[in-house]
């Protein structure tokens, strides 16, 4: 037995006491009377007489809240089973009205200094070291229970959106433009040309044979010299363009470029072009192998560095939450704002959900079963409400005697 309980049975007992103390004064006044009757015999008789009536009315009334009085199906008694429903619904309302309002709530919350409580609580190197812990298990945690296959899939579809959404005509074109206007067409000239005129030199009777192959006739009537007035041409045309860099040649070369750039960036047949060469070295195949051995590593690593002290990872999460430890502590703007924040979002939240709290309120009660709710209100309350049956014993008394005082001096 509970100690409420005991002090509820020990405070009945007291009450019903008092109601028996005072029957059986009132029988004995009774007796008294009929056989050797005393003036002061009528006021005692009077008291012990309304004590014993308001005992029982007040009983009568403290007991119908909780249940039926000696078990008789009387209109309006054992209220709080028949009406829980309804204290439910009241109870439910006068929080909402009386307690969840704006003004109520308002400075409660414009108190609240939970940046401070953070501040104080994780500038212990202890509780860093406890939040340290505890971050590395839960990341731990979300780590092992991770599909992988959702992962890699994942991470598949957004490998495959990044690469369809690289525009691979636009970076070859704009790579052109930028070679050309950085001018390294010309440099690359610069540095075939010499190549060029050597090629020439050393193959002098490679190209004659060539030439005599094609134009036996040549050889004839003196094709060695031809030959090598050709050589000769070509290898002044070669230098004249490697001399001088406002060259016709150059020129046309740099349009020749430019255009090339623009049609690859706006022509279908490029795109094509790319598209196929994209499609033949980047496959379906190969993304999800990559992202496979990616995801892997990754997860390996992580894991590993997690569950190493001196690892780079676990190294900055402690060094992170020191930073956040020390700024939070001395920078009052940001724990202003905080303060603000949680303000703003608490205020916010509550008068939000006023209606949802008084709606739980409701539904918590209509839960409950209606006797089990009783009993547990008669623990709580009942020993007070004894005093209301000792008072009305007290009280009853006292207005019986006060109206045979009345009655026997009128």
């Amino acid at each position: 037995m509970t100690d409420k309980k005991k002090q509820l049975q020990k405070h009945k007992r007291i009450a019903t006491g008092l109601f028996l103390l005072m029957a059986i004064v009132y029988i004995i006044m009774v007796y008294a009377i009929r056989h050797s009757p005393a003036s002061w015999m009528g006021y005692v008789k009077a008291f012990s007489e309304a004590a014993m009536v308001g005992a029982l009315a007040d009983w009568f009334a403290v007991t119908a809240l909780f249940r039926h009085p000696m078990g008789m199906p009387i209109p309006h008694t054992n209220l709080i089973v028949n009406s829980k429903n309804k204290i439910g619904d009241n109870l439910g309302d006068f929080v909402t009205d009386n307690f969840l309002t704006a003004d109520n709530i308002r400075p409660y919350v414009e108190k609240v200094d939970l940046a401070n409580m953070i501040s104080t609580w994780l500038n212990k190197p202890s509780n860093q070291a406890i939040l340290e812990s505890e971050i590395t298990s839960l990341t731990k945690r979300i780590l092992t229970d991770l599909n992988d296959d959702n992962i890699i899939h994942l991470m598949t579809a957004k490998a495959k959106e990044g690469i369809a959404a690289i525009n691979i005509q636009g970076f070859m074109s704009k790579g052109l433009m930028y070679a050309i206007e950085k001018n390294e067409h010309n440099r690359l000239l610069d540095i075939i040309l010499p190549k060029a005129q050597m090629y020439v030199e050393e193959h002098r009777q490679e190209i004659y044979d060539n030439v005599v192959e094609k134009k036996p006739i040549l050889g004839l009537i003196g094709g060695k010299a031809v030959t090598n007035q050709l050589i000769s041409g070509i290898n002044t045309f070669l230098g004249d363009i490697e001399r001088d860099p406002h060259h016709k040649i150059r020129k046309e070369i740099t349009l020749r470029l430019e255009m090339l750039a623009v049609d690859i960036e706006a022509s279908p047949i490029w795109k094509a072009k790319f598209d196929e060469i994209i499609s033949q070295f980047i496959t379906d195949k190969t993304i999800d192998t990559y992202m496979r051995d990616l995801w892997a590593s990754t997860k390996e690593s992580l894991l590993h560095q997690l569950e190493d002290k001196n690892s780079t990872l676990r190294s900055y999460i402690s060094s992170s939450l020191s930073k956040i430890a020390i700024d939070l502590e001395n920078n009052t703007e940001n724990k202003a704002k905080i303060n603000k924040w949680i303000q703003y979002t608490i205020y916010r939240v509550a008068l939000k959900n006023t209606k949802e709290v008084g709606q739980l309120i409701r539904n918590t009660v209509e839960s409950w079963d209606g006797q089990e709710l009783s009993d547990k209100l008669e623990l709580e309350v009942g020993k007070d409400l004894q005093y209301i049956r000792i008072n009305g014993t007290l009280v009853g008394g006292l207005v019986g005697l006060l109206i045979y005082i009345i009655t026997s001096l009128l």
